[in-house]
């Protein structure tokens, strides 16, 4: 995904942590197998595979984060709500990168910045669930946690939390970041050629004259500068790509926390950027224990009812020598509570001068029921979150530094609004989501669209 930057460096390692120390802490979430024996064979065998990323990779984007929250890059980063093994298709692998690529596309276009690309799949396969069980027609079974844990089809053998499915889900992440990988190496995101990335939709979308004259420009202006130099454009055939997901289940992570020759502390070779939800961010909990001795770049979620006290006390614990790159908070307010809840947050951290990368996520705080049963999001609401977000920022005098999204690169219909108006009637013709509702491709591009427009709008400066 990323070039080689392998510098060595001494760091401060935290005090009394090892891989294994959050077991002595309350851990929530967490399944419970019914096979000990099995749980442990399990995580021996996972101990031995070969780490997914690499330590170098890892500080690259952690680099990459730190200048984005210096107003250098913005971070756009968005993959499925939870991912299904089922998912692990070239098509759909391929259509998910595809998407992301337009979306960049349009924003470096817009906001004159590199963009740092990371994805939320290649792990992205376990979910926290509001309850342990789950009833349906009198019928109570274990909740479905994720392709990692259990299987989401209601019968009892299904949700059996299962050990050997993390061992589906290494292999399947492996497979996913290699597929990136060799695509990106052999030139699929080459920015030369950007009508690689086309899907469908631009065809007939009402928002394919503006992408198209985004690609128009940018190839203009690429050849103008080709021509000036009299030699071809370097460093525009591939780009750097990470990978991120929400590290719920902890015996996973773990097995996949090494120490590499030539650096300092522990890395989790999972993922690039792991992140803790709001359901696991107690101070004294199993997950923030984790998370405070890993050398990744990290994030939490930061919802409405985060208190200031609580999220200084987490920069303390998971930032305590205030380094860059190390800790980005997304905030997920909702549309009816970000110009409430936010502001006291910006406040206190940057009164405690924190340096930190804010980003927003737009989409679990509007999360609501159709008036058919669905699951859904309105495009509205997550349209008025952003904009929200990008004048909080600009009144509070701090910067608003990448968009967390779940997204997909096919065609469903699960969020309603956006360029075709979609209905709650629409979401029953293409509702693929296993837990939570996605932007479709063409939602996806129209959320980049908007951003470049309010940014601009905003004047903010962009990287010298």
């Amino acid at each position: 995904m990323s070039r080689p930057q392998p510098t060595p460096q001494v760091v401060k390692l935290p005090q009394n942590w090892q891989p294994d120390s959050w077991r002595a802490f309350n851990a929530a979430q967490q399944p419970v197998y019914p096979d000990a024996d099995a749980l442990s064979r399990t995580l021996d065998e996972l101990h031995s595979l070969p780490p997914l990323v690499t330590s170098w990779e890892i500080l690259s984007l952690r680099q990459q984060l730190a200048e984005a929250a210096e107003g250098k890059r913005f971070l756009l980063q968005g993959g499925d709500c939870c991912e299904n093994f089922a998912y692990c298709r070239p098509d759909i692998i391929t259509n998910r990168l595809k998407v992301l690529l337009q979306m960049s596309l349009v924003l470096v276009h817009a906001l004159r910045m590199p963009v740092v690309r990371v994805g939320r799949f290649a792990g992205q396969y376990a979910k926290p669930r509001s309850s342990d069980m789950e009833t349906r027609g009198g019928i109570e079974l274990p909740s479905y946690r994720g392709d990692i844990v259990n299987g989401p089809e209601f019968n009892s053998e299904a949700r059996i939390p299962d050990p050997e499915r993390m061992i589906s889900a290494h292999s399947r992440s492996g497979l996913t970041i290699n597929f990136v990988r060799s695509l990106i190496d052999g030139g699929f995101a080459d920015l030369h050629h950007p009508e690689n990335w086309d899907l469908s939709w631009v065809t007939h979308s009402p928002l394919a004259d503006e992408y198209h004259r985004i690609v128009g420009g940018i190839a203009d202006a690429m050849r103008f500068m080709e021509t000036l130099s009299g030699e071809p454009a370097h460093n525009l055939d591939r780009v750097d790509f990470f990978t991120s997901h929400e590290a719920l289940l902890l015996p996973y992570e773990q097995a996949l926390t090494r120490q590499v020759p030539r650096q300092w502390g522990w890395f989790n070779l999972g993922t690039h950027f792991p992140w803790i939800g709001m359901r696991t961010a107690a101070l004294d909990g199993a997950h923030v224990e984790y998370f405070r001795g890993i050398r990744n770049p990290i994030a939490v979620k930061v919802g409405p009812t985060m208190s200031v006290d609580h999220l200084l006390r987490l920069l303390e614990v998971l930032n305590p020598d205030n380094e860059a790159g190390r800790l980005t908070l997304i905030h997920r307010m909702g549309a009816q509570s970000i110009a409430e809840k936010l502001p006291p947050l910006l406040e206190a951290v940057k009164r405690e001068g924190a340096r930190v990368l804010w980003i927003c996520d737009p989409m679990h705080g509007n999360t609501e029921n159709s008036s058919n049963g669905y699951k859904t999001r309105r495009f509205g609401n997550i349209r008025g979150e952003i904009e929200d977000a990008f004048d909080l920022h600009a009144a509070a005098g701090t910067r608003l530094g990448g968009i967390h999204l779940e997204l997909t690169g096919e065609d469903v219909t699960e969020c309603t609004g956006g360029a075709r108006d979609l209905t709650d009637v629409d979401l029953e013709r293409a509702y693929h989501s296993t837990v939570d509702p996605r932007l479709n491709y063409e939602q996806a591009l129209e959320t980049a669209m908007l951003i470049g427009r309010k940014y601009q709008q905003l004047g903010q400066p962009s990287a010298r």
